[in-house]
């Protein structure tokens, strides 16, 4: 009997963040890149009344949480996308615009779903080298061929935290030939207070070619109810609707997405808490000799050639004690690990683990 038969599919599979090591449920996960203090109360308290009526379908076009974005932050509602998380605009974006064959920038070293989608869709996905850990916007420009449709950017860049400044943003969009798609992925942007960063939707919300993206995964501690958004020309956006599934995010997504866009205070407190912790952590890194970089997002990156000791031990160790890390093999990035910033307890529990493993 013929079964029926696949595409031949050939396409890096995304491994999440752990949350658990063997059958043992990790106590303290810091592997995700997930909200340090979790969601604000005003989003639990909406979600709550929301679940009481599960039976109702949500609003297909989210046209209440596209008002308060586009109040919140100045923009057009109708250039608005929304989707279940930010990874199914970038499917969307890679169903839309890219065709076999096609060539994909990315960074070196860089979320994972934008190579995936990108090779799903039958493009071939460039790497443009990174210099120490930073996108090298020259690196990138040096990448484009004939073939080149779309480039994908976090800024801050996911896995290495690092950013690129607006003037380097701005000249990577001059430089690019106009029918190649800018895709900014804004993920982190909120942890950052560097003077030369502005982020992808303030710098580029009128381009007729580049699409921003953005999360409530991270900072608004809504990773478990995906809820994404991007914004871009109307041409583009029409066209996205256009692939984007009906009733694709719920209603308490919705609505809890929509209580949380507006909590300002809490926000303040998650940024404050990630800074601080960040600004501590790469200080104690940098005492135990293990090399990592300032982050300019709610993760660090730490790498242990330094020491006398693997990073596959340490991860074990730290497992072992209901600790999650999470590997960068996967990112190619050799001898390393990437640490969220956790709750204060949760931070001080993995220090104090960590200097016992390499006996300080």
């Amino acid at each position: 009997m013929k079964l029926p038969k696949s595409k031949n599919i050939k396409a890096d599979r995304y491994i999440a963040g752990s949350s658990s090591f063997g059958k043992k449920i990790a106590k303290i996960k810091l592997s995700a890149n997930e909200s340090a203090l979790g969601p604000s109360p005003k989003a639990v308290r909406e979600y709550n009344k929301v679940s009481k009526n599960f039976k109702r379908y949500p609003d297909p076009d989210g046209v209440s949480l596209r008002k308060i974005l586009s109040k919140k932050f100045r923009l057009d509602p109708s250039r608005i996308i929304l989707g279940s998380g930010s990874d199914q605009i970038f499917e969307i974006i890679c169903k839309a615009f890219i065709d076999k064959n096609d060539e994909v920038i990315v960074p070196q070293y860089s979320f994972i779903i934008y190579r995936m989608y990108s090779k799903i869709s039958g493009a071939r996905v460039i790497y443009a080298k990174e210099k120490n850990f930073r996108v090298s916007i020259d690196n990138i420009l040096s990448c484009v061929t004939k073939k080149t449709k779309v480039v994908f950017l976090a800024n801050p860049n996911n896995p290495t935290g690092t950013y690129i400044g607006k003037k380097d943003l701005i000249r990577l969009r001059r430089k690019l030939r106009s029918n190649i798609l800018l895709v900014i992925d804004d993920a982190y942007f909120e942890y950052v207070n560097g003077k030369d960063y502005s982020s992808g939707l303030k710098l580029f919300s009128n381009s007729k070619n580049v699409v921003i993206t953005r999360t409530f995964s991270k900072i608004y501690g809504l990773a478990g109810l995906r809820v994404g958004w991007g914004y871009s020309s109307k041409k583009i956006i029409n066209v996205l609707n256009q692939l984007k599934p009906p009733f694709n995010v719920s209603r308490p997504a919705l609505f809890a997405a929509s209580a949380a866009v507006t909590d300002t205070t809490w926000l303040k407190k998650e940024v404050n808490h990630v800074n601080k912790w960040s600004r501590k952590m790469f200080e104690i890194f940098k005492k135990l000799k293990i090399e990592t970089n300032k982050s300019s997002a709610n993760f660090l990156l730490i790498n242990f050639n330094k020491k006398n000791i693997s990073s596959k031990k340490i991860f074990q160790d730290l497992a072992k004690s209901g600790i999650l890390l999470r590997k960068m093999d996967i990112y190619g990035i050799k001898n390393s690990l990437r640490v969220t910033v956790g709750k204060s307890k949760e931070n001080v529990k993995f220090i104090s683990r960590l200097k016992k493993i390499i006996n300080v």
